[in-house]
């Protein structure tokens, strides 16, 4: 009885060890960021280089990892808008091939419909000619699809890209302010 007793205060003590770091997770994650930063700026400085240790004197490093933490979510946050946009792009296309497809059966079968009774001569013709427009129509089909697929790729790219460029632009004027 005596060691249930006993066991019944760790598991509160355990509970608020467990509720704690919820409250404490942007802190908890902006020191683990931190630490290797803070070694990293030691190291430097310790390299004594010309103007290193002046650089690195006033550099805020919580605000460098909380910079870092939202410069994570603005790269996932890039990364599903251009993932959605591929897939968009993609379901476009198989759209448009289903239609194309639809529409090029019901043509050869309008024309089978047309053909019985007639003279033999004029049905290879007017198959040859079928065949020819055909041919045609594939080629500019094929020529619409790879434009939908390159427009989305490349709409899914400048998502991407742009978010590049905001995190070299970001990381140039850190380096500037030393993460003020």
């Amino acid at each position: 009885m005596a060691t249930a007793k006993k066991s019944a205060p760790r598991k509160a003590a355990s509970a608020k060890k467990a509720a704690a770091p919820a409250v404490n997770a942007v802190q908890d994650m902006q020191e683990a960021m931190t630490k290797p930063l803070k070694g990293a700026v030691e190291k430097l400085k310790g390299l004594k280089l010309p103007g290193v240790p002046d650089t690195f004197k006033n550099v805020n490093l919580q605000g460098a990892a909380s910079a870092l933490l939202d410069n994570g979510r603005k790269d996932l946050k890039a990364l599903v808008e251009a993932n959605e946009k591929s897939y968009k792009g993609l379901q476009a296309v198989v759209q448009r091939q289903a239609e194309m497809l639809k529409s090029s059966i019901g043509e050869w079968q309008t024309a089978v419909k047309e053909m019985p009774g007639k003279d033999p001569k004029e049905n290879l013709a007017k198959l040859d000619e079928l065949g020819r427009a055909a041919f045609k129509q594939a080629l500019a089909d094929m020529k619409e699809l790879a434009e939908l697929a390159a427009k989305s790729q490349a709409d899914a790219f400048n998502v991407v890209r742009d978010r590049i460029n905001d995190n070299v632009k970001q990381v140039s004027d850190l380096l500037k302010t030393g993460g003020k």
